[in-house]
């Protein structure tokens, strides 16, 4: 087994890589919108006190897929080869129509096998995750 990690993601919250390779699949962690290198949150909004006050849905799935490529990319494989992905939305009501329109942007050609759950917290405050495999060479 071959871990990868890459400084061109958001640096991981535990003890875990980026991705590990078995065999020709790619198995990726739990991908945030974090910004690589500020760990800031697209479209958060946060009092002086560090309480989330408000969240943008579509800029933090446009970050979120932003990072599963470049992860993909950094241990070699590529976005058309995701198989799998698994989403965790905090609030699925309230973001599941935005964040499903944004979703059918990026995956129009690919469209792995999808899996979407409500989630009720991320371990940062981010209102979405993805957890992904794909084939490699």
């Amino acid at each position: 087994m071959e871990k990868f990690e890459t400084d061109k993601a958001p640096h991981p919250v535990g003890l875990y890589p980026h991705a590990r390779r078995v065999g020709n699949l790619l198995f990726l962690s739990g991908v945030g919108p974090r910004r690589p290198g500020t760990n800031e949150i697209p479209g958060n909004e946060i009092d002086e006190q560090g309480n989330l006050l408000k969240y943008d849905i579509e800029a933090q799935c446009r970050s979120v897929f932003d990072n599963v490529r470049v992860i993909l990319e950094a241990s070699g494989s590529s976005w058309d080869q995701l198989v799998d992905v698994t989403v965790f939305l905090t609030d699925m009501s309230a973001d599941f129509k935005k964040y499903n329109e944004i979703y059918a942007e990026f995956f129009q050609a690919v469209q792995p096998c999808r899996t979407t759950v409500e989630v009720g917290a991320l371990p940062t405050p981010i209102a979405i995750e993805l957890k992904c495999i794909a084939t490699i060479n």
